[in-house]
């Protein structure tokens, strides 16, 4: 394992989804500042979310047919500079345009940043891919309180601070690349890989594993501190240090299913982290008790993440030939599905109570496990 390049890349997907997370955090300003309507705030998010994802597949089917590199500082140049930008437009319209631009930056970072992760890690591919994930998550989480810091200090022009973390990143990220030249990213080791059959059955279903997960994870994301002041009867601070113990629980997580999977076998983590969910969840719903909930929502949360590399790897395992495509769809849109399906759970919980949308998602782990019984195994360093 290459773990130089492995840091690099953790840090490059940490300046990148730094810009992901401070969006959220910049709407009520450009609300205030723009006089926008929840609507058109929504369409911002919107238009990030699309391109951001949507076309994720794309660019990671052109990192499997050209093989740039360059798409790893280029990528997070345009999702900082993009973000950047939002601050200084004059409005609406440029606004859409520079979360776009940041949305289509961050599209391109992924795919390439995971199949170089893919070519770096050696044999202990699913730990690779864990830390990889876990400088993500702390992007994602360090990225609203640089936003709001900034604008608060300097106003809108203070989105300007997004650019200097991944120029940083990009300058390094840039120059090393091109430097680093190893046995793990040499062309026999690609042609070796491509040598391997596509199985896209089995990479269905494991998408379709990943996205029952995603569903759980954004509900959980969204309701959770609605659930705690509305069900569990707690203060809104309560609400937001249990989301944030359901954060760092994923987050401790994704590092142990990486160092479990390269040990006892990626299926075999995936259908325990599913499995465990089927009782998980139900419980967590029922209890009324908010010590207890707490210790099952930090459960649940370790369990979401507990899979992401070794899914991730298994995506890229089952169609070696499209390691950028299937990085695009695992960590691109099969995730985002939950975004797209929780504005349904809102309606049900506008309807019938937050309890009432959370229990809905209480099934999908029956069905997530039955998939992931029928998950291809992969042999342990098989593919290094």
């Amino acid at each position: 394992m290459n773990h130089r390049m492995l840091s690099l890349l953790s840090l490059g997907h940490l300046a990148n989804d730094m810009n992901q997370g401070a969006l959220p955090a910049l709407l009520p300003f450009l609300i205030a500042k723009h006089n926008l309507t929840y609507s058109a705030a929504a369409g911002i998010m919107f238009a990030f979310t699309i391109s951001s994802t949507i076309i994720q597949p794309l660019m990671g089917h052109l990192a499997d047919r050209f093989n740039k590199s360059w798409l790893i500082p280029a990528g997070m140049l345009m999702a900082g500079g993009g973000l950047a930008f939002t601050g200084l437009a004059p409005g609406y319209i440029m606004i859409v345009f520079a979360v776009i631009m940041s949305g289509m930056g961050s599209a391109a970072f992924h795919p390439e940043a995971a199949r170089h992760v893919d070519l770096y890690c050696g044999n202990k591919k699913a730990t690779a891919m864990s830390v990889f994930g876990v400088g993500g998550n702390m992007g994602f989480s360090l990225g609203p309180l640089l936003m709001t810091a900034a604008v608060l200090y300097w106003g809108l022009k203070g989105t300007m601070i997004m650019i200097v973390p991944v120029v940083i990143v990009a300058f390094v990220s840039l120059t090393q690349l091109r430097q680093s030249i190893t046995p793990e990213t040499s062309p026999k080791t690609v042609q070796t890989m491509a040598e391997h059959e596509d199985d896209w059955g089995a990479f269905s279903r494991l998408t379709l594993t990943i996205v029952g997960k995603s569903i759980i994870f954004y509900a959980l994301l969204t309701f959770v501190p609605l659930y705690w002041t509305t069900v569990l009867q707690q203060t809104k601070l309560a609400g937001g240090m249990a989301l944030t113990l359901f954060s760092v629980a994923g987050i401790f997580g994704n590092l142990l299913g990486g160092r479990l999977a390269d040990r006892f076998g990626y299926k075999t983590i995936v259908i325990v982290g599913c499995t465990l969910l089927v009782p998980t969840l139900p419980a967590f719903v029922l209890t009324d008790n908010v010590y207890f909930a707490t210790v099952l929502l930090a459960l649940a949360g370790a369990l979401l993440l507990l899979t992401y590399g070794p899914t991730v790897v298994m995506g890229q395992k089952y169609i070696p030939n499209h390691v950028g495509l299937s990085s695009g769809m695992t960590l691109g849109v099969a995730f985002s599905v939950g975004g797209v399906v929780t504005p349904l759970l809102g309606s049900l919980a506008d309807a019938h109570g937050v309890g009432m949308a959370l229990s809905a998602i209480t099934i999908i782990p029956v069905f997530i496990t039955l998939l992931s019984f029928t998950l291809k195994p992969l042999k342990l360093h098989a593919i290094v």
